[in-house]
């Protein structure tokens, strides 16, 4: 009958639940579930299907997607460096510029980033398959390539962009000339060939005429509001360059001139250019590069926006001397300020501050320091977002995962064994400060009973002073490496070794400490044992004395 009676309690109070979950007002749970990140968002769907549903419209992806905080996405490819392996990795900056320190799941060890859209990444492997994968959700699409073996593929000719009017989101591939999957002539490409998520296969668009392959390679491409960009040759031109842009939705093409060069004296190298987004519009980039390092850019940093596409108009937005020594794109510029690759190992931020400045080395400020050096650093816009993927995997060019990829490959097994050392040694330096803080408590217990024996008060407060200073101040066991991205691993090792360090200081310092509360107290025994025995012997003289006056 109790029970009977208890069941009966709980499912009315469900129902009683249910009911002012499903009375309170939608917009006032969708106005919260806006301010609410992503993580937390998967946690409300299943809460009850009111909440699901509202998590699950469209419409609130949408919006949410709007109110979603941006991020800036350094991407570190992956590489082989003095003989080692070294896979691609992904650091988020945050709005307050801070750098995130975990992996990004989603981003295997052998994937290279060729977009970034609405919290999706498109992501290239060297298998027969690229990737399309949510961010914060760790939703993955695999999907097969318009051409399997293609000799010369490269994952710059690759990109992902999203048409804001029919809501597709497109992959396109640069197909460079060839004849049964061998290049032809890899310096150019005739057809350009674009795949719409849930299609059931890619469609190849002839372009106009062959068009530089190694252009769209050393200039990159970006995407803005349904159309992609790159650069092109133009050798009428005055700077021999000109803008194509591709309409996903019409899949049309349209050539736009480049501005009229300007007076420039040759000092250093041969000029370079670069296809930018600045805050939504197409930018050109250019400056000379080093005689010593055609990477390496030196003089002046013009910085082009187009205005006006219809008529071609554009202005000088920036122009900037001694500028950085790589540009990362497709988003090198973030907010206020310029990201960029300084010297080999550290990536900076630096304000800008007006249409015509210098950059002071001493006011960059350095936001990622890694180790070994990396190349061809990328920097996205990103947001987390509940945009779905599994709406899409019915159609027929959607693959299965092959059983071993990623770090399941033999060519990270070197990898996963330096993470697995590197945490025993930390796990083994971490024993010795347990032990280093055990064998403190002992000798603190041990030294505070001796101290009440102690007579002399200046002598025991200054003993107590010491006890207190044997005590060692450890930090606290660290992360596991293999969650922790590149930057936050060489943070930890560097912070490892000085743990070391400092423990070896730490412990010697403390049994020096522990010998001179010995030699204290060994000291103030022996004046105790001296002051009796004087005593004692005052004492007895003194009786023998009366004796002797008695007498």
């Amino acid at each position: 009958m109790l029970t009977m009676v208890t069941e009966e309690t709980k499912s009315m109070k469900q129902i009683n639940e249910e009911c002012i979950i499903n009375h309170l007002p939608g917009d006032l749970i969708e106005r919260v579930f806006l301010r609410l990140p992503v993580s937390t968002l998967l946690t409300c769907v299943g809460v009850c299907k009111h909440w699901h549903n509202i998590i699950r419209d469209p419409q609130f992806v949408a919006l949410h997607l709007q109110c979603a905080p941006s991020y800036a996405l350094v991407f570190f490819p992956p590489g082989l460096v003095s003989g080692k392996h070294y896979p691609s990795d992904a650091v988020l900056i945050d709005e307050a510029w801070s750098p995130s320190t975990y992996t990004v799941p989603v981003i295997g060890p052998g994937d290279f980033l060729f977009g970034s859209c609405n919290g999706l990444l498109g992501l290239y492997t060297k298998t027969s398959m690229i990737k399309i994968a949510n961010l914060a959700t760790g939703e993955c699409l695999h999907l097969g390539k318009p051409v399997k073996n293609l000799k010369g593929d490269h994952f710059c000719f690759y990109s992902f962009g999203f048409h804001p009017v029919t809501k597709e989101y497109k992959i396109t591939h640069f197909l460079g000339d060839c004849i049964n999957g061998r290049p032809h002539n890899k310096d150019k490409f005739n057809i350009i060939q674009v795949y719409t998520l849930g299609d059931e296969k890619w469609k190849d668009i002839q372009t106009p005429e062959a068009l530089s392959l190694i252009s769209v390679r050393n200039s990159g491409v970006v995407n803005v509001d349904g159309k992609m960009y790159w650069l092109t040759e133009d050798m009428s031109a005055s700077w021999q360059h000109a803008v194509m842009s591709f309409d996903i939705r019409e899949e049309s093409f349209a050539m736009i001139q480049l501005p009229a060069a300007r007076e420039d004296h040759d000092y250093y190298g041969s000029r370079k250019f670069l296809i930018r987004d600045i805050d939504g519009k197409i930018c050109i980039v250019t400056a000379q590069t080093s005689r010593y390092d055609a990477r390496t850019l030196v003089g002046e940093l013009q910085i082009w926006a187009l205005d006006n596409m219809v008529e071609q108009r554009w202005s000088q937005k920036y122009n900037i001397k001694y500028p950085p020594d790589y540009i990362l794109g497709p988003r090198f510029v973030h907010r206020d300020r310029i990201l960029t690759q300084r010297g080999h190992n550290n990536v900076c931020s630096y304000e800008l501050l007006g249409e015509n400045f210098e950059i002071d080395s001493s006011k960059m400020v350095k936001l990622l320091d890694f180790s070994p050096c990396r190349h061809n650093l990328q920097s996205h816009n990103c947001v987390k977002s509940l945009v779905r993927l599994d709406v899409y995997k019915n159609a027929k060019i959607v693959c299965r995962p092959k059983q071993r990829e990623g770090w399941e490959l033999n060519k990270w097994e070197a990898w996963e064994r330096g993470l697995s050392e590197n945490e025993k040694l930390r796990s083994v330096i971490h024993q010795v400060e347990l032990n280093g803080i055990a064998c403190a408590q002992q000798n603190g217990i041990w030294f505070n009973d001796i101290l009440q024996h102690i007579l002399d008060d200046a002598i025991r407060r200054e003993i107590g002073m010491k006890i207190d200073q044997i005590f060692p101040n450890f930090p606290d066991q660290t992360r596991p490496l293999r969650h922790l991205n590149c930057v936050a691993q060489k943070l930890d090792q560097d912070n490892l070794i000085a743990r070391i360090n400092n423990s070896e200081t730490i412990i010697k310092a403390m049994i020096q400490t522990t010998n001179s509360i010995f030699d204290m107290i060994d000291s103030a025994v022996d004046d105790q044992i001296g002051a009796s025995s004087t005593n004692a012997g005052i004492s007895s003289q003194n009786h023998s004395e009366g004796d002797d006056a008695k007498t």
